[in-house]
């Protein structure tokens, strides 16, 4: 194993709110694929009787000032028939390609989904049930909106179609704090948004909330999670705020601002977890609650969210932003945050000839070592844990021997040994996104440090 060049404790002396780690490697350590890898002999020996599938859609009413997401906020009508005839076309070859296959999951992300219209909201479902060959009506499908597109008509249709967890990015209840975020929102848009949720009874309501918005104080957080709870969510997401490059907070930011607010992120992180936790919700990762009892049951990786956990392995995205999970091989489109990066990438995929999309041309092949690397990441980010036995009948080898650098996380008491299951503390789960980065192989790291982001 090639180990991390510094020790836990120094990387602990930098910020732990630099990037999200729930995905392993991260989507800038990806490159093109020379020659192009046919997907056909991508997924030939993997296991496809329960994959999850993921589509996305790249566009939003506004661009939020935190968000470095893939989307675009281009206003244009035009745009939304081409784009659905691309992932089309994606979706026939794709699913030519990976036959046979049966879809366990699903989920809609962005993007905003329910920016589409009415008709090409079912247009989406037709792909995934026509094409695709997946049941929404039978399985987990979670669908994400925000306050100004979730209206009745749109929600009717995800009801109808099979959605039984949407997902809206609320971000704050304080309209003070979204403005100065960038993000133009009025709370009576975002109350009314959620009644209408709650009117269609979808199984699962989760709510999107951002810890560290510009202004905000413990007092405001918990007047949001207040607010939030008045709905009665069975998940809350918190989101540590990231400023990052290109993004409008980033253009903003002043020298040195950022790093004199992590103690402020910290403050608010274990307000809004203990507040949560005092209100009957249960910690499953750094960023994820939900309500007890939980609806959901399991065990090891992923444990209390078969819902939508879409960074595992068995993943098929299709979409210009969709990422792909085999277990060698991980693969999507090219990846830009900027609005000129976005629009020429969406530009080629619109336009991409249908045969090209049986191979995946950009990505990152993970060798045993990185494919073990994953899987440690994931596990120890989630409150399943580690399983030691699990791990050793999956890769033939102990985990301890193949990273010594464990021992480090039980000395610090990020993790703690139940009957040979290595579960994170409150204090790993509070710092899963410094260990994760840690953990990372140092090929990773390069690629990402020497990523050109446009």
């Amino acid at each position: 194993m090639n180990a991390p060049m510094n020790s836990l404790k120094e990387w602990l002396e930098k910020s732990p709110y630099a990037a999200y780690s729930y995905s392993y490697p991260h989507k800038t350590a990806y490159r093109p694929l020379a020659p192009p890898i046919s997907l056909k002999d991508a997924w030939q020996s993997e296991n496809r009787d329960a994959l999850f599938l993921y589509l996305h859609i790249p566009f939003c009413e506004m661009r939020c000032g935190f968000c470095n997401l893939f989307t675009t906020v281009r206003h244009d009508d035009e745009l939304e028939n081409p784009y659905l005839n691309a992932l089309e076309n994606q979706a026939c070859h794709v699913r030519e390609a990976i036959a046979p296959a049966h879809f366990a999951r699903m989920a809609i992300g962005g993007g905003t989904p329910t920016f589409l219209s009415v008709a090409g909201l079912h247009r989406t479902f037709d792909i995934v049930e026509e094409i695709m060959g997946a049941r929404p009506l039978d399985i987990p499908v979670s669908v994400e909106t925000s306050p100004l597109t979730a209206t009745p008509e749109k929600l009717e249709v995800l009801a109808s179609r099979g959605a039984n967890r949407i997902s809206i990015g609320v971000q704050s209840f304080v309209e003070s704090e979204t403005k100065a975020a960038g993000r133009a929102q009025k709370t009576s848009d975002v109350l009314q948004a959620l009644d209408a949720i709650r009117h269609l009874d979808f199984r699962t309501l989760n709510i999107d909330l951002i810890l560290g918005l510009p202004g905000q104080t413990i007092e405001t957080l918990q007047v949001s999670l207040y607010a939030a709870l008045q709905f009665l969510p069975e998940e809350i997401f918190l989101y540590p705020l990231y400023v990052r490059p290109l993004t409008g907070l980033a253009k903003r930011a002043e020298a040195g601002k950022i790093e004199a607010e992590n103690a402020a992120r910290l403050a608010l992180y274990r307000a809004g977890r203990d507040f949560l936790l005092d209100n009957g919700y249960q910690q499953i990762s750094l960023r994820q609650f939900q309500k007890l009892p939980s609806p959901y049951q399991g065990e090891g990786l992923g444990v209390g969210c078969p819902l939508y956990c879409c960074q595992q392995d068995g993943m098929i995205g299709l979409g210009a932003g969709a990422r792909s999970y085999s277990l060698s091989l991980h693969y999507s489109g090219e990846f830009a945050v900027g609005s000129e990066g976005v629009r020429a990438i969406l530009s080629d995929y619109i336009k991409r000839p249908a045969a090209s999309f049986d191979f995946a041309g950009y990505g990152f092949q993970l060798d045993e070592d990185e494919q073990k690397r994953r899987y440690i990441i994931q596990s120890l980010g989630y409150i399943g844990g580690l399983h030691f036995a699990d791990y050793t009948a999956h890769f033939g080898s102990e985990a301890r021997a193949d990273f010594p650098q464990l021992q480090e996380l039980e000395a610090l008491n990020f993790v703690q040994n139940e009957n040979e299951i290595l579960r994170p503390t409150p204090a790993g789960l509070e710092n899963a996104d410094v260990i994760g980065p840690w953990l990372a192989s140092q090929n990773v790291r390069a690629q990402m440090q020497t990523f050109d982001l446009r």
